[in-house]
């Protein structure tokens, strides 16, 4: 399966993907472009390093939202990619894009969904008084980290975090979990059914 990853800052999550893909890990699934709507973010750097693809659309450089989508489509049409991957990807698909990756478009989110949606949510979550965080897979639809959860991950709040540590220990379980479900995925063990989805065990 060929995945692309789309990503706009830093590049963590992607890189945990690039080690999956490394050892082995995300096979039948291969990283075969990694795409930013900003030039130059470290995640590009990242995907060089390893040895992938890449491409940057401003989407500054468009009149709206279903132009830059276009484009978008264009460059992962070009490349028969069967699975977008969202790494911290900071735009809003339209329903146009989606719908012609049905179910093969999923995001991490940093809170157990639908707790805490949009942005800084681990810091939603801290300033809530939650005493369980943690981070989501789910596949994407229109409405904001609203699709059908694939993998979910639970951390206890301690007393003694703040935003920052709490935000550290959910990127850490973002890492592992991620990879395992785009491989999940990758390798048929994904199926939805309605809004629930099913993941089979490797065998």
């Amino acid at each position: 399966m060929k995945i692309a990853v789309l990503a706009s800052g830093s590049g963590t999550n992607l890189q945990s993907l690039l080690d999956a893909q490394t050892r082995g890990a995300l096979a039948p699934g291969r990283i075969v472009v990694v795409g930013s709507n900003v030039p130059g973010c470290q995640a590009l750097a990242r995907a060089t390093a390893a040895g992938v693809d890449t491409f940057a659309l401003s989407h500054r450089a468009f009149a709206d939202r279903a132009a830059f989508d276009v484009a978008l489509l264009a460059e992962l049409q070009s490349r028969d990619i069967e699975l977008v991957v969202l790494a911290g990807f900071m735009r809003i698909l339209t329903s146009e894009f989606l719908a012609r990756f049905p179910d093969r478009v999923v995001n991490i989110h940093p809170s157990l969904l639908p707790a805490f949606p949009g942005i800084h949510a681990q810091a939603q979550a801290f300033q809530y008084g939650v005493k369980l965080a943690g981070c989501t897979v789910h596949f994407v639809e229109p409405a904001m980290d609203s699709g059908p959860i694939i993998a979910q991950a639970a951390i206890p709040v301690r007393d003694d975090d703040n935003e920052d540590s709490l935000r550290l220990r959910i990127l850490s379980e973002e890492h592992r979990i991620f990879p395992e479900a785009v491989q999940a995925i990758a390798s048929g063990r994904v199926r939805r059914d309605g809004r629930h989805v099913i993941v089979t065990p490797p065998a």
